[in-house]
């Protein structure tokens, strides 16, 4: 973390769908500037409808986003989105895909923009395939173009959803690590929902756990902000020690415990 100051905030916030379905409701929380977030809970209650909300991708009904002071879209810097699925144009290259983000910006082709663009490449170790096309990479390697593409533009915020989660086990671990490592180089706030809580220990400074069932008229809500103090470089192995697995039950507890 490498800040203590308030980034993201939230007063308030609710959402109601096509006027008949209140998913998110009361919703008031905070952020520490370059803190990683995640977000656990039961499939369907608008963890995703959370994420969308704080990139500025659906307009509350009612309460407010900010970040810093500002609207998401009305911020001095981007916005990064990592979705589950890559969302790779099958007809760009590696390279022109990560370039996306600068050439919606207007960046100029030239020494800047190539910089920029190779140093994500090498930072999520996909230097040498630059010249390939997402049809040739594996899940693993395609959802590392995905980060660098949302990385590229330097953004503020960081959102993942569910970034790993169509990804065999092994994979998500080893991308886990790898997500790490790149938050360690280029320090960038994260809010990640993940449906794997120790996926969400492993990687966070700060669990929230959402419970409601929106589907029969009980708006979700944030029912418990648990943090995590395991110390940082995060290691697989910590998932064996008493510490780590006390969080875990403590995460398990806040959403078996919700009525």
């Amino acid at each position: 973390m490498i800040d203590k100051r308030p980034f993201l905030t939230t007063t308030d916030l609710s959402f109601v769908f096509a006027e008949q379905l209140h998913v998110l409701d009361g919703i008031s929380l905070h952020i520490q500037e370059g803190a990683f977030v995640a977000l656990v809970g039961p499939s369907g209650v608008g963890k995703s409808t959370l994420l969308r909300l704080f990139g500025g991708l659906l307009p509350p009904t009612s309460g407010q986003v900010l970040l810093q002071g500002q609207p998401p879209l009305a911020h001095r810097s981007p916005i990064g989105i990592v979705f589950q699925r890559d969302g790779l144009m099958p007809w760009r290259t590696v390279w022109d895909n990560v370039a996306l983000p600068l050439e919606l910006q207007g960046v100029q082709k030239g020494e800047m923009r190539n910089g920029r663009i190779q140093a994500m490449l090498d930072l999520v170790g996909l230097n040498g395939f630059e010249h390939s096309y997402p049809a040739q990479l594996s899940g693993g390697m395609a959802q590392r173009v995905s980060i660098a593409r949302a990385l590229v533009h330097e953004p503020a915020l960081l959102l993942l959803d569910e970034p790993f989660g169509a990804l065999d086990a092994l994979t998500r671990e080893r991308m886990g690590q790898e997500l790490l490592h790149i938050w360690q180089a280029m320090p960038v706030t994260v809010f990640m929902v993940t449906h794997s809580i120790m996926e969400a220990v492993l990687l966070a400074d700060e669990v929230l756990v959402m419970n409601g069932q929106p589907a029969t008229g009980n708006p979700a809500k944030i029912t418990a902000r648990i943090p995590i103090n395991l110390p940082r470089p995060r290691h697989l192995e910590m998932q064996a020690t008493a510490d780590f697995q006390q969080d875990v039950a403590t995460i398990r507890q806040a959403i078996a415990g919700f009525p």
